[in-house]
Protein backbone atom coordinates (compact mmCIF):
# COMPACT_ATOMS: atom_id res chain seq x y z
CA UNK A 1 0.00 0.00 0.00
CA UNK A 2 1.17 3.25 -0.99
CA UNK A 3 0.64 5.96 1.84
CA UNK A 4 -1.64 5.61 4.52
CA UNK A 5 -5.38 6.17 2.98
CA UNK A 6 -7.49 8.25 5.08
CA UNK A 7 -10.83 6.87 6.11
CA UNK A 8 -13.20 8.94 7.45
CA UNK A 9 -15.49 7.62 10.51
CA UNK A 10 -18.85 9.03 11.11
CA UNK A 11 -20.89 8.34 13.98
CA UNK A 12 -24.56 9.78 14.52
CA UNK A 13 -24.38 11.93 17.81
CA UNK A 14 -27.98 10.42 19.16
CA UNK A 15 -26.93 9.01 22.49
CA UNK A 16 -23.41 8.06 22.84
CA UNK A 17 -23.67 4.30 21.60
CA UNK A 18 -22.98 5.29 18.03
CA UNK A 19 -19.44 6.54 19.32
CA UNK A 20 -18.22 3.93 21.47
CA UNK A 21 -18.91 0.95 18.66
CA UNK A 22 -16.92 2.71 16.64
CA UNK A 23 -14.08 2.51 18.75
CA UNK A 24 -13.40 -0.95 17.71
CA UNK A 25 -13.48 0.19 14.03
CA UNK A 26 -11.00 3.12 14.46
CA UNK A 27 -8.61 1.27 16.42
CA UNK A 28 -8.82 -1.39 13.42
CA UNK A 29 -8.24 1.14 10.83
CA UNK A 30 -4.86 2.15 13.19
CA UNK A 31 -3.82 -1.35 13.22
CA UNK A 32 -4.38 -2.41 9.37
CA UNK A 33 -2.31 0.79 8.18
CA UNK A 34 -5.06 3.26 7.71
CA UNK A 35 -5.42 6.74 8.64
CA UNK A 36 -8.98 7.58 10.46
CA UNK A 37 -10.34 11.23 10.10
CA UNK A 38 -13.35 11.43 12.74
CA UNK A 39 -16.23 13.51 12.24
CA UNK A 40 -19.33 14.18 14.46
CA UNK A 41 -21.06 16.64 16.56
CA UNK A 42 -22.09 16.96 20.05
CA UNK A 43 -21.30 14.58 22.84
CA UNK A 44 -20.03 12.12 20.57
CA UNK A 45 -17.36 13.73 18.79
CA UNK A 46 -16.03 14.86 22.60
CA UNK A 47 -16.30 11.10 23.31
CA UNK A 48 -14.10 10.41 20.34
CA UNK A 49 -11.47 13.55 21.07
CA UNK A 50 -11.07 12.05 24.55
CA UNK A 51 -10.81 8.78 23.39
CA UNK A 52 -8.21 9.51 19.86
CA UNK A 53 -6.59 12.64 21.45
CA UNK A 54 -3.87 12.48 18.47
CA UNK A 55 -6.53 12.15 15.43
CA UNK A 56 -7.63 14.60 13.24
CA UNK A 57 -11.79 15.49 14.20
CA UNK A 58 -13.80 17.37 11.91
CA UNK A 59 -17.46 18.55 13.46
CA UNK A 60 -20.29 17.73 11.01
CA UNK A 61 -23.68 20.02 11.11
CA UNK A 62 -25.82 18.43 13.82
CA UNK A 63 -29.23 17.00 13.27
CA UNK A 64 -30.50 18.45 16.72
CA UNK A 65 -32.08 15.37 18.02
CA UNK A 66 -34.08 15.62 21.12
CA UNK A 67 -36.29 13.49 22.99
CA UNK A 68 -40.62 14.75 24.14
CA UNK A 69 -40.90 14.98 27.13
CA UNK A 70 -43.51 12.14 27.02
CA UNK A 71 -43.20 8.82 25.79
CA UNK A 72 -46.51 9.40 23.23
CA UNK A 73 -44.53 12.75 21.47
CA UNK A 74 -41.22 10.47 20.33
CA UNK A 75 -42.74 10.06 16.81
CA UNK A 76 -44.31 13.75 16.44
CA UNK A 77 -41.25 15.26 17.95
CA UNK A 78 -39.07 13.17 15.04
CA UNK A 79 -41.50 14.24 12.60
CA UNK A 80 -40.80 17.68 13.85
CA UNK A 81 -37.59 18.24 13.76
CA UNK A 82 -37.15 16.36 10.18
CA UNK A 83 -36.82 19.48 8.21
CA UNK A 84 -33.79 20.20 11.18
CA UNK A 85 -32.48 17.19 10.06
CA UNK A 86 -32.88 16.91 6.35
CA UNK A 87 -30.76 20.68 6.23
CA UNK A 88 -28.44 18.88 8.23
CA UNK A 89 -28.12 15.85 5.76
CA UNK A 90 -27.59 18.09 3.31
CA UNK A 91 -25.04 20.51 4.84
CA UNK A 92 -23.06 17.17 5.87
CA UNK A 93 -23.43 15.83 2.03
CA UNK A 94 -21.64 19.11 0.80
CA UNK A 95 -18.76 18.80 3.53
CA UNK A 96 -18.18 15.65 2.78
CA UNK A 97 -17.77 16.33 -1.07
CA UNK A 98 -15.60 19.18 -0.85
CA UNK A 99 -13.29 16.64 1.24
CA UNK A 100 -13.31 14.07 -1.86
CA UNK A 101 -12.74 16.87 -4.01
CA UNK A 102 -9.90 17.73 -2.28
CA UNK A 103 -8.15 14.24 -1.80
CA UNK A 104 -8.91 14.10 2.02
CA UNK A 105 -10.34 11.20 2.23
CA UNK A 106 -10.31 7.62 0.38
CA UNK A 107 -13.28 5.87 1.96
CA UNK A 108 -15.88 6.76 4.20
CA UNK A 109 -17.44 4.63 7.64
CA UNK A 110 -20.78 6.38 8.73
CA UNK A 111 -22.96 5.16 11.53
CA UNK A 112 -26.55 6.12 10.48
CA UNK A 113 -25.09 9.44 9.44
CA UNK A 114 -27.45 9.48 5.95
CA UNK A 115 -25.40 12.12 4.38
CA UNK A 116 -22.02 11.08 5.04
CA UNK A 117 -21.52 9.40 1.74
CA UNK A 118 -20.07 9.85 -2.15
CA UNK A 119 -20.26 7.97 -5.15
CA UNK A 120 -17.18 8.94 -6.20
CA UNK A 121 -14.82 7.29 -3.01
CA UNK A 122 -16.13 3.08 -1.43
CA UNK A 123 -18.80 4.10 1.72
CA UNK A 124 -20.13 1.55 4.20
CA UNK A 125 -22.79 2.63 6.24
CA UNK A 126 -23.12 0.68 9.80
CA UNK A 127 -26.81 -0.12 11.19
CA UNK A 128 -27.92 -2.53 13.29
CA UNK A 129 -31.96 -1.54 11.53
CA UNK A 130 -32.84 -2.64 8.70
CA UNK A 131 -36.54 -2.40 9.66
CA UNK A 132 -37.21 0.74 11.51
CA UNK A 133 -40.00 0.37 14.15
CA UNK A 134 -42.19 3.58 14.53
CA UNK A 135 -45.86 1.63 15.25
CA UNK A 136 -48.32 1.53 12.89
CA UNK A 137 -45.77 3.14 10.36
CA UNK A 138 -43.33 1.39 10.41
CA UNK A 139 -43.50 0.06 6.71
CA UNK A 140 -42.50 3.40 6.03
CA UNK A 141 -39.58 4.45 7.93
CA UNK A 142 -38.10 0.93 7.41
CA UNK A 143 -38.52 1.60 3.57
CA UNK A 144 -37.12 5.46 3.96
CA UNK A 145 -34.31 4.01 5.66
CA UNK A 146 -33.52 1.66 3.14
CA UNK A 147 -33.99 4.36 0.86
CA UNK A 148 -30.70 5.76 2.04
CA UNK A 149 -28.73 2.94 2.57
CA UNK A 150 -29.11 2.50 -0.91
CA UNK A 151 -26.95 5.28 -1.93
CA UNK A 152 -24.11 3.37 -0.19
CA UNK A 153 -21.67 0.85 -1.49
CA UNK A 154 -22.14 -1.82 1.67
CA UNK A 155 -24.23 -2.15 4.58
CA UNK A 156 -22.65 -3.34 7.57
CA UNK A 157 -24.87 -4.61 10.38
CA UNK A 158 -23.05 -5.45 13.77
CA UNK A 159 -24.95 -8.40 14.81
CA UNK A 160 -24.80 -12.28 13.74
CA UNK A 161 -26.36 -13.39 11.07
CA UNK A 162 -28.24 -16.70 12.51
CA UNK A 163 -31.02 -17.34 14.67
CA UNK A 164 -28.30 -16.45 17.62
CA UNK A 165 -28.23 -12.93 17.31
CA UNK A 166 -29.36 -9.68 19.50
CA UNK A 167 -30.67 -7.74 17.54
CA UNK A 168 -33.78 -9.71 16.32
CA UNK A 169 -36.27 -8.48 13.82
CA UNK A 170 -34.41 -5.09 13.46
CA UNK A 171 -31.45 -6.42 11.84
CA UNK A 172 -33.13 -9.53 10.53
CA UNK A 173 -35.75 -8.54 8.42
CA UNK A 174 -37.61 -11.66 5.95
CA UNK A 175 -36.07 -10.41 2.69
CA UNK A 176 -32.30 -8.82 3.21
CA UNK A 177 -31.69 -6.24 1.08
CA UNK A 178 -28.50 -6.28 -1.45
CA UNK A 179 -25.41 -4.99 -0.10
CA UNK A 180 -25.94 -5.95 3.66
CA UNK A 181 -23.84 -8.09 5.48
CA UNK A 182 -23.11 -9.13 8.77
CA UNK A 183 -19.85 -7.97 10.47
CA UNK A 184 -20.61 -9.71 14.09
CA UNK A 185 -21.25 -7.46 17.43
CA UNK A 186 -19.01 -4.64 17.98
CA UNK A 187 -18.40 -3.94 21.42
CA UNK A 188 -15.08 -1.79 23.11
CA UNK A 189 -15.02 -4.00 25.96
CA UNK A 190 -13.34 -6.80 27.82
CA UNK A 191 -14.58 -9.37 30.26
CA UNK A 192 -12.03 -9.21 33.03
CA UNK A 193 -12.16 -11.06 36.26
CA UNK A 194 -11.74 -8.50 39.24
CA UNK A 195 -13.13 -8.27 42.81
CA UNK A 196 -17.25 -6.65 42.72
CA UNK A 197 -16.65 -3.20 44.43
CA UNK A 198 -20.21 -2.11 43.40
CA UNK A 199 -23.63 -3.87 44.22
CA UNK A 200 -25.21 -1.54 40.98
CA UNK A 201 -24.29 0.47 37.93
CA UNK A 202 -26.58 2.70 36.85
CA UNK A 203 -24.99 3.55 33.34
CA UNK A 204 -27.10 6.93 31.66
CA UNK A 205 -26.78 8.11 28.51
CA UNK A 206 -28.77 9.30 25.93
CA UNK A 207 -30.14 12.69 24.82
CA UNK A 208 -32.12 14.87 26.51
CA UNK A 209 -34.51 15.34 28.59
CA UNK A 210 -35.06 11.79 29.01
CA UNK A 211 -31.32 11.30 30.40
CA UNK A 212 -31.88 13.90 33.18
CA UNK A 213 -35.43 12.30 33.85
CA UNK A 214 -33.76 7.98 34.50
CA UNK A 215 -30.89 9.96 36.41
CA UNK A 216 -33.55 11.81 38.94
CA UNK A 217 -35.53 8.56 38.90
CA UNK A 218 -33.04 6.25 39.72
CA UNK A 219 -31.48 8.47 42.25
CA UNK A 220 -34.70 8.67 43.85
CA UNK A 221 -35.26 5.25 44.09
CA UNK A 222 -31.70 3.86 44.87
CA UNK A 223 -31.27 6.20 47.59
CA UNK A 224 -30.38 5.11 51.19
CA UNK A 225 -30.49 1.68 50.19
CA UNK A 226 -27.88 -1.10 51.58
CA UNK A 227 -26.93 -0.69 48.12
CA UNK A 228 -23.40 0.35 46.89
CA UNK A 229 -24.04 2.26 44.05
CA UNK A 230 -21.90 3.47 41.23
CA UNK A 231 -23.17 6.13 38.83
CA UNK A 232 -22.23 6.69 35.39
CA UNK A 233 -24.19 9.85 34.38
CA UNK A 234 -23.04 9.64 30.09
CA UNK A 235 -22.46 13.99 30.56
CA UNK A 236 -19.00 13.87 28.25
CA UNK A 237 -17.76 17.42 29.94
CA UNK A 238 -14.24 18.71 29.55
CA UNK A 239 -13.17 17.26 32.75
CA UNK A 240 -13.73 14.41 34.24
CA UNK A 241 -15.62 15.01 37.85
CA UNK A 242 -16.19 12.37 40.71
CA UNK A 243 -18.00 12.61 43.82
CA UNK A 244 -19.34 11.20 47.06
CA UNK A 245 -23.55 11.21 47.90
CA UNK A 246 -24.31 8.93 50.50
CA UNK A 247 -24.65 5.54 48.69
CA UNK A 248 -23.65 6.48 45.85
CA UNK A 249 -20.48 7.47 43.92
CA UNK A 250 -20.66 9.58 40.93
CA UNK A 251 -18.82 10.31 37.92
CA UNK A 252 -19.86 12.75 35.30
CA UNK A 253 -18.11 10.16 32.52
CA UNK A 254 -15.90 7.71 31.79
CA UNK A 255 -12.97 6.46 29.06
CA UNK A 256 -13.35 3.31 28.19
CA UNK A 257 -10.78 1.44 29.83
CA UNK A 258 -12.39 3.26 33.44
CA UNK A 259 -15.64 2.02 32.35
CA UNK A 260 -14.54 -1.17 31.19
CA UNK A 261 -13.07 -1.97 34.83
CA UNK A 262 -16.18 -0.32 36.28
CA UNK A 263 -18.55 -2.51 34.81
CA UNK A 264 -17.01 -5.85 35.19
CA UNK A 265 -16.88 -4.90 38.95
CA UNK A 266 -20.41 -4.14 39.78
CA UNK A 267 -23.01 -7.08 40.26
CA UNK A 268 -25.28 -6.22 37.83
CA UNK A 269 -25.77 -3.30 35.68
CA UNK A 270 -29.04 -0.65 35.25
CA UNK A 271 -29.41 0.96 31.96
CA UNK A 272 -31.37 1.96 29.08
CA UNK A 273 -31.61 -1.23 26.04
CA UNK A 274 -29.81 0.63 23.71
CA UNK A 275 -28.35 -1.63 21.00
CA UNK A 276 -24.70 -0.54 21.83
CA UNK A 277 -25.02 -1.32 25.57
CA UNK A 278 -26.78 -4.87 24.62
CA UNK A 279 -22.92 -5.46 23.02
CA UNK A 280 -21.49 -4.60 25.19
CA UNK A 281 -23.10 -5.96 28.06
CA UNK A 282 -23.07 -9.36 26.08
CA UNK A 283 -19.39 -9.42 25.64
CA UNK A 284 -18.93 -8.78 29.72
CA UNK A 285 -21.60 -11.76 30.15
CA UNK A 286 -23.27 -9.29 32.89
CA UNK A 287 -26.47 -9.44 34.86
CA UNK A 288 -28.76 -6.62 33.80
CA UNK A 289 -31.83 -4.90 34.06
CA UNK A 290 -33.25 -2.27 31.34
CA UNK A 291 -35.28 0.64 31.52
CA UNK A 292 -35.92 1.45 27.74
CA UNK A 293 -36.29 5.34 26.72
CA UNK A 294 -40.12 6.31 26.69
CA UNK A 295 -41.38 6.10 23.31
CA UNK A 296 -38.65 4.86 21.81
CA UNK A 297 -39.59 2.00 19.47
CA UNK A 298 -36.49 0.25 19.25
CA UNK A 299 -35.42 -0.17 23.07
CA UNK A 300 -39.12 -1.10 24.00
CA UNK A 301 -38.75 -4.00 21.44
CA UNK A 302 -34.92 -5.13 22.52
CA UNK A 303 -35.99 -4.52 26.23
CA UNK A 304 -39.02 -7.07 26.05
CA UNK A 305 -37.24 -9.15 23.41
CA UNK A 306 -34.67 -10.28 26.13
CA UNK A 307 -37.30 -10.04 28.96
CA UNK A 308 -39.52 -12.67 26.85
CA UNK A 309 -36.14 -14.71 26.47
CA UNK A 310 -35.37 -15.27 30.66
CA UNK A 311 -32.44 -12.83 29.98
CA UNK A 312 -33.19 -9.69 30.93
CA UNK A 313 -35.94 -8.17 32.74
CA UNK A 314 -37.49 -4.82 32.42
CA UNK A 315 -39.85 -2.36 33.14
CA UNK A 316 -40.95 1.38 31.98
CA UNK A 317 -39.74 4.00 33.19
CA UNK A 318 -42.10 5.50 35.27
CA UNK A 319 -43.02 2.45 36.92
CA UNK A 320 -39.02 1.47 38.03
CA UNK A 321 -38.54 0.23 41.91
CA UNK A 322 -35.81 -1.09 43.99
CA UNK A 323 -37.87 -4.39 44.65
CA UNK A 324 -38.37 -4.55 40.76
CA UNK A 325 -34.64 -5.57 40.78
CA UNK A 326 -35.58 -9.25 42.75
CA UNK A 327 -36.24 -10.65 39.37
CA UNK A 328 -32.73 -10.28 37.91
CA UNK A 329 -31.91 -13.51 40.01
CA UNK A 330 -34.89 -15.60 37.82
CA UNK A 331 -32.76 -14.47 34.59
CA UNK A 332 -29.75 -16.10 32.93
CA UNK A 333 -28.11 -12.81 32.18
CA UNK A 334 -26.49 -12.03 28.69
CA UNK A 335 -23.94 -14.21 27.21
CA UNK A 336 -20.76 -13.68 24.80
CA UNK A 337 -21.57 -14.50 21.16
CA UNK A 338 -17.70 -15.06 20.57
CA UNK A 339 -17.47 -13.57 16.79
CA UNK A 340 -14.68 -12.21 16.40
CA UNK A 341 -15.12 -9.03 13.48
CA UNK A 342 -12.93 -9.88 10.31
CA UNK A 343 -11.88 -6.65 9.86
CA UNK A 344 -8.97 -7.15 6.92
CA UNK A 345 -12.31 -8.79 5.05
CA UNK A 346 -14.19 -5.57 5.87
CA UNK A 347 -11.50 -2.71 4.73
CA UNK A 348 -11.29 -4.74 1.41
CA UNK A 349 -13.66 -2.37 0.43
CA UNK A 350 -11.27 0.62 0.33
CA UNK A 351 -9.05 -1.13 -1.53
CA UNK A 352 -11.30 -0.70 -4.88
CA UNK A 353 -10.24 1.20 -7.60
CA UNK A 354 -12.85 3.89 -8.68
CA UNK A 355 -12.48 6.60 -10.96
CA UNK A 356 -12.99 10.30 -10.05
Amino acid sequence: MQGKKTILVAPLNWGLGHATRCIPIINALLDTNYKPLLASDGAALALLRKEFPELETIELPSYNITYSKSASGFKWKLLLDSPKMLKAIKAEKKLVKKLVANQQIQGIISDNRLGVRNKNIPSAFITHQLSVLTGATTWLSTQLHLDFIRKFDVCWVPDLAGSANLSGKLGHPEQLPLGVSYMGPLSRMNKLHLRKRYDILALLSGPEPQRTYLEEKLMKELHGTDKKVLFVLGKVEEKQQCYNKGNFRIYNFMSTKALEKAINESELIISRSGYTTIMDLAVMEKKAFFIPTPGQYEQEYLAKRLDESGVVPFCNQEDFTVKKLNKIANYSGLKNLEQEVDFNSLFRLFERKRKL
